[in-house]
């Protein structure tokens, strides 16, 4: 069997990602993402340089096709601030890709087969640009195929993002990361994409901290899911003050080495000075108040040990 990570410049054994943000944006623009997009190529890197300076070693940007990926430019990031990058391929949800009520934009205007051959591709031979053409110079791979589920449930749309993830993942190993909206639908996301070819032990289920029932999350994990506990200190989810409480119940279930950490950061105006969420406050703020509760092996075992495993593309 072999096991890497596929980064923008290349490929990493899995133990060379180091301390690992696992769910975030450098670049994003969504027309229902209320706030400053991510669109800026400095701000991407002194974001990144940021998050270097606090002691991270590797980013998994989750932001696919279409939405403001920019993924020419995530090479040169990753070179100049010297962080991993991990791209995504996939598609997101239906309403992210439109814009005043009109027709939808590329990809989502694809089929199951032909998602799949982008997804494919995007991994193996190169991301193409938001505007669905493929990257005259040398292009960089994605890392994960990135989909998602609405709120306890799946549209038509997101069932065919699934199921092409899933011929994707049977044609290269790469993982699965799923945005699950408001931490629901996760165990019927885990079955339809089993169904599809992607066992549990290759999925990345996001958003969970959102619906914060450590039984659910248990349940979860028991089936090989790895959980994204991400967006932390958004004041209008539980995600904060239940973070710890949750961390502490999976590591006395016995699944500490299914939990990843991420901060995805939605919007340009959620780095202000006053210590909004980002990359650098992910560490230097919520790692570091864990592991004062948790303690560091703890810590260290999910921000530096199960990113390897859980961004690993095993064939």
């Amino acid at each position: 069997m072999t096991s890497l990570v596929r980064t923008v410049r290349g490929d990493l054994p899995l133990g060379e990602l180091g301390v690992t943000d696992a769910h975030d944006h450098l670049l994003l623009e969504s027309p229902v993402i209320p706030g400053s997009p991510l669109n800026r190529r400095s701000a991407a890197s002194a974001m990144a340089q940021d998050f270097k300076a606090a002691g991270g070693q590797t980013l998994v940007q989750w932001t696919p096709p279409g939405m403001g990926r920019h993924a020419e430019w995530l090479p040169g990031i990753a070179e100049r601030t010297g962080v991993h990058i991990i791209a995504a391929t996939g598609l997101h949800q239906a309403r992210h890709y439109t814009t005043g009520g009109g027709p939808p934009r590329w990809p989502a205007t694809l089929g199951t087969a032909e998602l799949a051959a982008l997804f494919t591709e995007e991994l193996t031979i190169g991301m193409r640009g938001d505007n669905g053409m493929p990257d005259p110079a040398d292009p960089a791979c994605a890392g994960v195929i990135k989909v998602a589920a609405g709120y306890h449930g799946t549209d038509e749309h997101e069932r065919r993002a699934l199921a092409a993830a899933g011929t994707a993942h049977q044609a290269t190993g790469a993982p699965v990361c799923v945005h699950l909206e408001l931490g629901t639908h996760g165990q019927a996301v885990l079955t339809a994409l089993d169904a599809a070819g992607v066992p549990p032990g290759h999925v990345v289920l996001g958003h969970l901290a959102r619906n914060p029932d450590h039984r659910l999350h248990a349940e979860l994990a028991a089936s090989g899911a790895y959980l994204a506990y991400d967006g932390p200190r958004r004041d209008t989810h539980a995600t904060d003050w239940r973070l710890g409480d949750l961390i502490c119940a999976m590591l006395e279930a016995g699944y500490g080495d299914r939990i990843l950490l991420g901060a995805d950061t939605p919007t340009a105006d959620r780095l202000a000075p006053n210590g909004s969420p980002g990359p650098a406050a992910l560490l230097d703020d919520t790692a570091a108040a864990l592991a004062r509760r948790v303690g560091e092996d703890a810590m260290h075992t999910i921000l530096a040990v199960n990113p390897g495993r859980a961004f690993a593309w095993r064939r």
